[in-house]
Parts: C-alpha cells; sequence; structure tokens
C-alpha cells in the first residue's frame, strides 16, 4: 500500500485519487497528537487496511518522536491488542 502522509494525516487513495482510508492526529499539544478518527471506505473493508494505518501512525510518532493520546474507538482496541506499540502513547 502507498500511503501518504502529512503532519496530522496519513491516508490511502484509490487509483481515481479519492481517499478512501485514513487516520487523523491533529497536534494536542508540544510533541503530542489525538489520534481522533480512523475510517475506511466500505468498499476497502475486510482488508486489514486499519490495521495498517495504525502501523503507518507509529512508525511515523517513532521518526518524529512524538506520542499519541487515543480518542478514536478503533485506535484504542488497536493499541490494546500490540503491547509492542506502547512507546508510543502517552502515559497516564
Amino acid at each position: 500500500m502507498d500511503f501518504k502522509r502529512n503532519e496530522e494525516l496519513i491516508w490511502l487513495e484509490d487509483e481515481t485519487g479519492k481517499t478512501v482510508a485514513h487516520v487523523e492526529f491533529p497536534e494536542a499539544g508540544p510533541g503530542v497528537v489525538n489520534v481522533a478518527h480512523t475510517v475506511v471506505d466500505p468498499s476497502m473493508g475486510g482488508r486489514g487496511i486499519a490495521g495498517q494505518l495504525m502501523e503507518e501512525l507509529v512508525k511515523d510518532l517513532r521518526e518524529t518522536g512524538r506520542k499519541a493520546e487515543l480518542t478514536c474507538s478503533y485506535a484504542v482496541r488497536w493499541f490494546g491488542q500490540h503491547e509492542e506499540c506502547q512507546d508510543v502513547l502517552v502515559k497516564k
């Protein structure tokens, strides 16, 4: 998958350039983002794309030295199942 990214968004486009999946993580404070929304178009469902978005997010956070707070219910579940990725989360 060829994910695109900027400071607050990682997304996937189909062959026409339409966004078919994305994760939004706006800045929540210095060095902290809020993982707010993970969306996958129903036409792309069942392919593990949401999980791949989370993996790309973890990679981005590690590369930029940022930490994440989670308000997206999917992200909460995904991080709960991936102990190896807890290092990118804000400690509470």
